[in-house]
């Protein structure tokens, strides 16, 4: 009989237990319930970072002006990371990526018998020339710009470094392709392109000549490995 009486004690000293939590949560929740407020205290506008980065980017780079004053000594020193990819000496074999001599301004694929992806074969179709800002855009993200590319490097996000790469390029077989005249609407103070609406071309002159770049660790075009690629034919 007593031990009837033990078990009852437990079951009944449980349910206590349970009831007295439940009795506590709603206690609890009535007497520290808070009301949303129907109007903020004040308003913080705190810029979006994504629309502040594009509108940095918003106008391309004015070539006439960057170029004459590029540091070829730093451009050069950033090509030193693609050596492992590409040569770019004039008649220089094709390693992992093809051999960017005479690269700017001239066409992409231009190494015959280089096994250049089927991606890069379609973005020859949209875009035959290796101009400067082609060059530039390829660079920057070689991943993104020509989707599927062989072209394995992430890219140069920094606009200086990649305006040296590409102008010690220039001196390396692609000489007789013009600088641009600076251009006024490419500037600080020019209004941005409207969404939609192509840059201005970076110059007659700078559209038609040469060679073509190649990629880092792949096969589409230069690249200086890590953080300073050049692109690729």
């Amino acid at each position: 009989m007593s031990g009837d009486l033990k078990w009852n004690k437990i079951m009944g000293a449980c349910l206590g237990t349970a009831f007295a939590i439940l009795v506590v949560q709603q206690v609890s929740g009535m007497v520290y319930h808070t009301k949303q407020p129907e109007k903020m205290g004040y308003f913080v506008d705190a810029p979006d970072e994504s629309a502040a980065g594009a509108a940095e980017a918003a106008l391309p780079i004015d070539w006439g002006t960057v170029l004459p004053t590029a540091d070829l000594a730093a451009g050069e020193a950033a090509f030193a990371r693609c050596q492992a990819c590409h040569t770019v000496n004039s008649g220089g074999a094709d390693g992992i990526g093809p051999n960017l001599f005479a690269v700017v301004g001239g066409p992409a694929m231009h190494r015959a018998g280089f096994a250049y992806s089927d991606a890069m074969a379609k973005h020859k179709a949209e875009a035959p020339t290796w101009s400067y800002d082609e060059l530039d855009h390829f660079i920057n993200a070689p991943g993104r710009y020509v989707p599927g590319t062989k072209m394995s490097f992430a890219g140069i996000r920094d606009e200086k470094t990649r305006i040296n790469l590409i102008a010690w390029l220039r001196t390396q077989g692609s000489g007789g392709y013009a600088i641009p005249a600076p251009d006024p609407a490419r500037q600080p103070g020019a209004a941005a392109p409207a969404e939609g609406e192509a840059p201005a071309a970076e110059g007659a002159a700078a559209t038609e000549a040469g060679s073509a770049p190649a990629d880092a660790p792949a096969a589409d075009a230069p690249a200086t490995q890590a953080t300073n690629p050049a692109p690729q034919a």
